[in-house]
């Protein structure tokens, strides 16, 4: 209405609006509005605009902020709507906010670019809805025209009014249309054009959203490669966000069979880049890029060759759960294809009807093999088990197992039955428990109602096919270590209840179970069989007694073979017959040890007796398998020891015996520590950090019986847990062995089980069982071995700072102390020592920057930590002043400043000069009469001490107190915490790092 009274003040308001909406104070006036254009209007504005907070409405958060960008967009679709009869076309209010828009875009002021593309693109996007309608107007005014000239007699002039009246309106809907393509393709080349490739990621964004609904909506104007070709340059932007943009651009177009034909040239010139898109870094996008190539797919299966569809097939073992279930999605659209007609009439040699994923599943099985990634199928499965039926076809994949094939089948070979079973026990795993595999998300999620419910009905339809088909496979297989340790592990996730009406299927069960456990000694197969024994004992039903029965049979009979196997070994200890026999039997009595308790068999004190101090006193005398079992079943029961008297089933005088056990055990592992053998070696350190952890002072808060089995380690026991480390993990690989593709496998072993030793000791520090000063061993090694334990290295260094910051700071300062003294050492020999040439100086130096980052940007939070490292920096430094070399030279530890100067940044300014003094008072007695290059690193650490901080805040606080009287969490920071006392107190006022 006020555009139809005053058009020029209604065009100056809604200038305003805009000027305002990019967060602009500034006002424009009729005066300027009449005498300058709009550049020049802009440019004024742009003299007045209020950047100091660098913030304007699109980029600030908030509910509000961002109710106010959907009601602007909103407002611009209003406005065009409202006008789209007959105001748009009046050739002053499009062209009045066209200009302006234009004008706005091109500024250098991000906030008034920002917002007039925003308002641009959404003009635009309300200007196709109009020609849409327009569009859609017109064919109907033409039908109603071509249908009236036909029903029109040649002699009849009434008529032909109407036809004029029809054709004058086709005439303006038609100079309307054309009016509005005007418009368009000039925002489009005026605007479009050149903010499409903006600086600013967030425009780049907009843009290519807006084209995208634009291709969508007018696909008659904008679905043109000339269109197209914008979407596919952005294709590679650098910007996460703005691919995914251009990909959701894409997605809606290919699903149109008929907008897809119109496609083919951008599809065979972008499609090597949206399958690159696949292995994108960032998920969402790699996501969509396989939803793009999924739909690709569907109406150009010719485009894609076998190449792109394996770059896309691999990604089912990708890490990133959504990348790999699009990936299967994928899968299943090109290789599982359920075809009824061709499965219709096939049958095993019996008669049986086959289901009609047996193809499917023969395919699945094909390639899984090709894909030579074993050991892998759970995350194969995790990829297709919610897309695809064929995943839970449980009697699909028994009846390939257990029914013959028949005429037109072929029967499955060693290799595919393997892992066919593999991939059933996996879905059956997932279906009952809905567990990712390792990496795949969160391991314990709270589940839905939904999918509660969805578990239980699958585990219900597992327990009643398996338990009549697993005792046939079972019985089939049970001579095959690798399939019957899959197989072992399936009712595991039975729903006990249906065992209830089955005791028959339960007993052939615990038969097949107590015979595999008499024919194998696969430790796989062992442990599946304890594990099963363990779950299916549940005293919560009628049948427990059975399976109680069953173990227990099994356990008596070991325990009878295991003492006629020790007889046979005493009376002829070199025979390898009876080595063998023994071992076996230990590896037995190990696996169920780890899973039920054999206290009342009375083998802890003969396994103890006559392996694990032999071992120690007669190295030769035992095979060293025997005694690595040996110590597992020992140190399993000393654990069930500890369960039975914190439940209080056992007297309390029993507690002195278990302590006697525990003490001789922890000694005879220590003294394995030093064996000839590596796997001894292995097994005790294993169990001795294990051990520390389970009987460590949490005991006390336990029971009263168990408070007297705490164990604590001294100082030589830590020592050589320390050397196992560094001897065992931090050891460099042989680079041959590394490029050995025959040893690859066995390398990822070897790692593994290095990060499993490291882990362990890391849990020694971050339970607080041993001091946090001995982390140091570890964390010097955070830069040399990144790749291999970075994680795990990254984690204790941050459990650490949260139990103590400043024994944290001081633990950072003796790792880098100790690389340090060993580059001093080798410094005689190395010309290049200490210099920028010196490769572990540098190594050095990056260790220093990597911990100054840990501590990151709140300086304030980190004071007391990073004063202390400086303070044990500048100890170590001038502590030794002679240098034997050259007794006029500098300090031998002086380069040392260069690697704490990497923490300087990290000072507030009241602590550099505190610093600083501190660092003067050494200084005045080794500071020469000459400076020379010698002297360059206490130069560049005066330097930036001295040199100012953006981070520098002000404090009243006055620094140094971190050395005094502060609350320990660790025993050994009272010691610490002494010396520094008394190392102040010694150094008087001026030392004190004080202000």
């Amino acid at each position: 209405e006020s555009y139809r009274q005053d058009r020029e003040a209604a065009i100056l308001e809604l200038m305003q609006f805009f000027i305002r909406s990019s967060g602009c104070k500034g006002k424009i006036t009729p005066h300027m509005r009449e005498s300058l254009d709009n550049g020049q209007i802009i440019r004024a504005l742009v003299e007045e605009f209020d950047e100091e907070g660098a913030d304007y409405p699109l980029v600030m958060t908030g509910p509000q902020w961002k109710k106010f960008k959907s009601n602007f967009c909103e407002f611009i679709h209003t406005l065009v709507r409202q006008c789209q009869y007959s105001i748009i076309y009046d050739q002053f209010l499009m062209e009045s906010i066209i200009s302006l828009l234009i004008g706005l875009s091109d500024s250098q002021v991000r906030a008034f670019r920002h917002t007039a593309t925003l308002a641009a693109m959404k003009l635009m996007t309300a200007l196709v809805d109009v020609a849409l309608t327009l569009s859609i107007n017109l064919d109907n005014t033409q039908r109603q025209y071509e249908a009236e000239r036909q029903k029109t007699p040649s002699n009849s002039k009434r008529p032909s009014e109407r036809l004029d009246l029809l054709m004058s309106k086709r005439q303006e809907l038609e100079e309307n249309n054309d009016d509005i393509k005007t418009m368009l393709g000039y925002l489009f080349k005026s605007i479009f054009v050149h903010r499409y490739r903006d600086t600013l990621p967030e425009i780049r964004s907009i843009c290519m959203t807006e084209i995208g609904i634009w291709m969508k909506r007018l696909p008659g104007i904008f679905l043109d490669d000339s269109y197209l070709k914008y979407v596919g340059w952005t294709l590679h932007d650098k910007v996460g966000d703005v691919r995914l943009k251009c990909l959701h651009s894409l997605l809606p177009l290919y699903e149109s069979e008929e907008i897809t034909r119109k496609m083919e040239l951008f599809t065979n010139k972008f499609k090597d880049r949206i399958v690159a898109m696949t292995l994108d870094k960032e998920f969402e996008v790699a996501v969509q890029g396989v939803r793009l190539i999924i739909n690709v797919h569907k109406h150009h299966r010719d485009i894609l060759t076998d190449k792109d569809c394996e770059h896309v097939y691999e990604l089912v073992y990708a890490t990133h759960r959504s990348v790999a279930q699009a990936a299967g999605e994928f899968l299943n659209e090109r290789l599982f294809q359920v075809d009824e007609e061709s499965t219709a009439n096939l049958r095993s040699r019996r008669g049986k009807k086959r289901s009609q994923h047996s193809p499917l599943i023969r395919d699945l099985i094909q390639f899984y093999i090709e894909s030579e990634l074993h050991e892998h199928g759970a995350y194969l499965v995790d990829s297709l088990i919610e897309s695809h039926p064929m995943m839970k076809d449980w009697e699909c994949m028994t009846d390939l197992l257990l029914e013959e094939p028949g005429p037109d089948e072929e029967a499955l070979d060693d290799r595919q039955e393997t892992s066919l079973i593999e991939i059933m026990v996996c879905c059956v795993r997932q279906s009952a428990t809905a567990e990712t595999p390792i990496g795949r998300g969160p391991q314990k999620r709270q589940l839905s109602s939904k999918e509660s419910k969805q578990i239980q009905d699958d585990k219900n339809r597992i327990s009643e096919h398996f338990i009549q088909t697993l005792p046939a496979l079972m019985d089939k297989y049970k001579t095959d270590a690798e399939k019957i340790a899959n197989l072992l592990t399936i009712p595991q996730y039975f729903e006990l209840s249906y065992f209830t009406n089955q005791t028959d299927q339960l007993d052939t069960l615990l038969r097949l179970i107590s015979q595999t456990v008499e024919i194998h000694s696969d430790k796989d197969v062992l442990d599946s069989a304890v594990k099963t024994y363990e779950y299916l004992n549940d005293d919560n039903f009628s049948y427990a007694r059975n399976v109680w029965l069953s173990k227990s049979t099994a356990i008596d009979s070991l325990c009878n073979k295991y003492k006629e196997s020790v007889n046979n070994f005493s009376q002829n200890p070199t025979g390898d017959e009876e080595k063998v026999l023994v071992i076996m039997q230990l590896k037995k009595i190990a696996a169920f040890y780890s899973c039920h308790d054999l206290t009342s068999y009375g083998l802890w004190d003969d396994m103890f007796d006559r392996w694990i101090k032999t071992a120690n006193s007669d190295p030769e005398e035992v095979p060293y398998n025997a005694v690595k079992y040996a110590i597992s079943a020992c140190h399993m029961g000393l654990v069930w020891e500890l369960h039975l008297l914190s439940q209080s089933r056992a007297q309390s005088d029993h507690s002195q015996t278990v302590r006697t056990k525990l003490f001789d055990f922890m000694t005879e592992m220590r003294s394995l520590l030093n064996h000839q053998s590596d796997e001894l070696e292995e097994e005790a350190f294993n169990s001795i950090c294990d051990l520390l952890i389970i009987f460590c002072n949490q005991l006390e808060n336990d029971s009263p019986v168990v408070a007297s089995l705490i164990y604590k380690p001294d100082a030589n026991l830590i020592r050589k847990l320390e050397t196992f480390i560094q001897q065992k993990v931090f050891v460099e690989e042989d680079e041959d062995d590394t490029e050995d593709p025959n040893k690859t496998n066995s390398g990822l072993e070897a790692l593994h089980k290095k990060r499993h030793f490291l882990s362990a000791f890391s849990k020694l520090i971050v339970y607080n069982i041993i001091p946090g000063r001995h982390a140091a061993c570890v964390i010097k090694h955070y830069v040399k071995f990144y790749g291999q334990y970075g994680d795990i290295i990254k984690t204790t260094l941050a459990k650490a700072r949260e139990i103590n910051k400043v024994i944290c700071a001081k633990t950072m300062a003796s790792a880098l102390v100790n690389v340090f003294v060993e580059l001093r050492s080798e410094a005689a020999t190395n010309p290049n020592a200490f210099t920028k040439q010196d490769d572990n100086f540098q190594a050095l130096k990056e260790l220093a920057k990597r911990f100054a980052l840990s501590f990151g940007l709140d300086n304030m939070k980190n004071r007391d930590a990073v004063a202390a490292i400086h303070r044990e920096g500048i100890h170590f430094t001038f502590n030794t002043i002679e240098n034997p070399e050259n007794p006029l030279g500098p300090p031998p530890n002086l380069p040392f400043l260069e690697i704490i100067s990497e923490f300087s940044n990290k000072l507030i300014k009241p602590d550099k000069k505190t610093v600083l003094t501190y660092l003067d008072r050494y200084v005045k007695n080794a500071l020469p009469g000459i400076h020379n290059d010698e002297w360059q690193p206490l130069m560049s650490y005066r330097a930036s001490l001295i040199q100012h901080n953006e981070f520098d805040l002000p404090v009243n606080r006055a620094p140094g107190r971190q050395y005094r009287a502060r609350k320990r969490g660790r025993e050994d920071e009272g010691e610490a915490e002494a010396e520094d006392q008394q190392e102040m107190e010694s150094d008087h006022e001026g030392s004190e790092m004080n202000e």
